[in-house]
């Protein structure tokens, strides 16, 4: 009874260790038929739901609208003269109102009156006016606006901006938000090009109280580099997830050197990047669905001073294994991730893809 006892164990753990390989290092593949492309040849910079429609802004098209009841797209841009600009860089929604973030100023669309308006200011200068991140806190009717040079607020029971000035040890670089992240009701994260912000928004943001900066000193991002540019950030549960640029070059080669990190919120720091699973160091956009978080990859070339698109990387939260999407009919060039509860919407430089996820994504893909 004993050896048989053993010889089942022998058989149960190598089981388990082939099993849990093959789970590892597995392809994600969804069929064609369950893919659906919109907007074909448009580059897409940035993707929200209104809950009713979709929202996309576009480099050189615009911004879209889709209306899920028409199955309709309805485009705002110079060429069908509903907007004076084509370039935007990301978009935020609220139940009446739509903001999207152009090179020239925050551009806003009154849902009941149909029209745009352009909102610039006048801090920063000319870069001043470049918008690269948008997040409106619903509960406290406040739009959050990351622009190159200074963090605005607007508070919409007051119609009044705010300019903010983030500047630490007089690095420029600290004051260029590139993502914003409402973190439950109290906290804001503020990514900046050379570290990141979090802002206790019971405190003071004038006075700077209740606001603390980190970057890669003192433990934080693992130490790494010599600076580091925050891309993307979403949290789930007890961690927060930061997706980080890469920009590296032959005379700079430890500049900005990229990668995935997810933060326990205490003191445990997990990296990942092209030596544990990735397909490149560079990260675009993420989001989160069910157990799992979307990851828009890419590589930076050192050589050519570009973005190279990797696909898109899929991590179990909770195990933290690795999964990687291969399907020839989704470019590598992704630049924006939104999931809506039901289908997860990708945003590449040769239009939107449309992946329906169900209960089970992993297995979803494979049926």
């Amino acid at each position: 009874m004993k050896s048989s006892g053993k010889t089942y164990l022998y058989f149960f753990a190598k089981f388990l260790f082939i099993a849990v390989f093959i789970f590892n290092y597995s392809e994600v593949i969804p069929q064609n038929n369950k893919i659906v492309k919109y907007l074909d040849g448009i580059k897409i910079t940035d993707i929200k739901s209104d809950v009713k429609d979709i929202w996309v802004t576009t480099e050189g098209d615009g911004i879209f609208r889709y209306i899920f009841w028409k199955k309709k797209w309805i485009n705002f841009s110079s060429a069908n003269k509903r907007l004076k600009q084509d370039f935007f860089y990301c978009i935020e929604t609220s139940k009446r109102f739509i903001w999207a973030g152009s090179t020239n100023g925050l551009y806003i669309y009154d849902k009941k009156r149909y029209r745009w308006k352009r909102k610039t200011f006048s801090k920063g200068g000319q870069f001043g006016n470049w918008i690269r991140a948008l997040n409106y806190d619903k509960k406290n009717k406040t739009l959050w606006i990351g622009r190159f040079k200074f963090l605005s607020k607007y508070d919409l029971r007051k119609r009044k901006y705010y300019d903010y000035n983030l500047t630490v040890n007089n690095n420029d670089k600290t004051n260029s938000i590139k993502s914003l992240y409402l973190d439950g009701d109290s906290l804001l994260w503020i990514g900046t090009e050379a570290g990141l912000h979090k802002f206790n928004k019971r405190g003071n943001l004038k006075k700077k109280e209740g606001l603390s900066f980190y970057d890669n000193y003192n433990d934080f991002f693992n130490n790494e580099g010599k600076q580091v540019s925050i891309s993307s950030i979403i949290t789930e549960q007890n961690n927060i997830w930061y997706g980080t640029n890469e920009f590296v070059t032959t005379e700079n080669p430890e500049f900005n050197i990229g990668g995935l990190f997810k933060f326990d919120r205490k003191i445990d720091w997990v990296k990942f990047d092209i030596n544990n699973g990735l397909q490149g160091n560079g990260i675009l956009d993420l989001e989160v669905a069910g157990n799992y978080i979307w990851v828009a990859v890419y590589q930076f070339d050192s050589e050519r001073r570009h973005e190279v698109g990797k696909g898109i990387a899929i991590i179990n939260r909770v195990t933290n294994e690795i999964y990687h999407i291969r399907n020839a009919g989704i470019p590598n060039d992704v630049n924006s991730l939104h999931f809506d509860g039901t289908n997860m919407w990708i945003g590449t430089n040769n239009g939107i893809y449309k992946i329906p996820l169900y209960n089970n994504i992993i297995a979803n893909f494979d049926k």
